[in-house]
């Protein structure tokens, strides 16, 4: 099978985490598995096992579409209404807008995610831990950490930044600075805390492989979390919120879910986990093979022109701004 990838930003680009992490392992996955895969991306993108076609904006996105691939995978959303001569699908990995129309078509990241849209078809990120390289769960661990973009208030960092300070713990923030004005004034003067700013590689690697454990008090329904399966990965318990996948990721063996603010500080202060089972929660399920098995499954049923969801799937709720009780 030929499948034509389609992503409006280019790859590979491994700042945090993301979904160009995502769409780079299924990508080379399918190839590993024997399948040729063209990637129509932005410029500057580059890869060596699969074929690069630079996306052009100005040019009609149905002429791009080289006639002798089988199936399109879209990371965007093409329009409702979009005409192809190939048999197309697309992945929503965010939130979408309320009462906004996808397409029948559309594959979403996870179960609550797509009940969420009133669909069904859902596929967990995965990702090849190849690139993270080995994990030593017998390392000194020395701090709690939180991983995402800190500058969007519905991650919570301030509240991360709370729990951390009441149960008297040091926090490393991954993915934000110490002043930020980009969505609303926060400057943290808490000494407990470090800020590594938009991290990634060993910088990244080294702060999850010491740490005791991510604390993530997201105040939105999360479509995935790769922040979590990654820290789970270097064996750390999540103490997170119970909102969106969150709870189809984090299992009562590999963290705690509560949106009470004190119920997460008594677990952090405490916190009693077996690492290798926050380590094999991630490697046995959330992996890229597992996830290109899924997509391969999928890719057929659109091949067999069978629609993956029943009924056009739009966001039903708001994700933003779920309770956080704090104090």
């Amino acid at each position: 099978m030929h499948i034509l990838i389609c992503n409006k930003s280019p790859v590979p680009v491994f700042a945090y985490g993301g979904t160009e992490r995502v769409v780079w392992d299924l990508a080379k996955c399918l190839v590993e598995k024997g399948h040729q895969v063209s990637l129509l991306v932005p410029k500057g993108s580059h890869c060596t096992f699969a074929h690069v076609i630079e996306l052009d904006d100005a040019t009609p996105l149905q002429s791009q579409i080289p006639s002798h691939v089988d199936i399109v995978h879209f990371q965007f959303n093409p329009g409702i209404d979009f005409e192809c001569s190939k048999p197309w699908l697309m992945t929503q990995h965010g939130n979408s807008d309320l009462n906004e129309p996808l397409p029948l078509n559309t594959v979403f990241v996870s179960h609550n995610h797509a009940v969420r849209h009133g669909a069904q078809c859902h596929v967990y990120n995965g990702l090849d831990w190849r690139a993270y390289g080995p994990v030593d769960l017998e390392a000194q661990r020395h701090h709690f950490h939180f991983l995402g973009k800190a500058s969007w208030r519905v991650k919570n960092v301030q509240g991360a930044i709370d729990i951390s300070k009441k149960a008297q713990v040091p926090l490393k923030v991954l993915g934000g600075t110490r002043l930020n004005i980009k969505r609303g004034f926060r400057f943290t003067l808490a000494r407990n805390v470090s800020f590594l700013g938009m991290v990634g590689g060993e910088t990244k690697l080294t702060a999850l492989q010491q740490s005791k454990g991510l604390i993530f008090p997201a105040c939105w329904h999360e479509p995935f979390g790769l922040a979590v399966i990654e820290s789970l990965y270097f064996g750390c318990p999540v103490f997170c919120t119970p909102y969106g996948a969150l709870p189809e990721i984090v299992t009562s063996d590999c963290g705690v879910l509560s949106n009470h603010e004190e119920a997460l500080v008594e677990s952090v202060k405490t916190p009693s986990f077996d690492l290798k089972a926050c380590h094999a929660r991630s490697v046995d399920v959330f992996n890229a093979d597992r996830m290109t098995d899924s997509y391969l499954s999928v890719y057929q049923q659109v091949l067999d022109r069978d629609f993956l969801n029943q009924n056009t799937p739009c966001m039903r709720e708001s994700a933003v701004r779920l309770p956080w009780i704090s104090g």
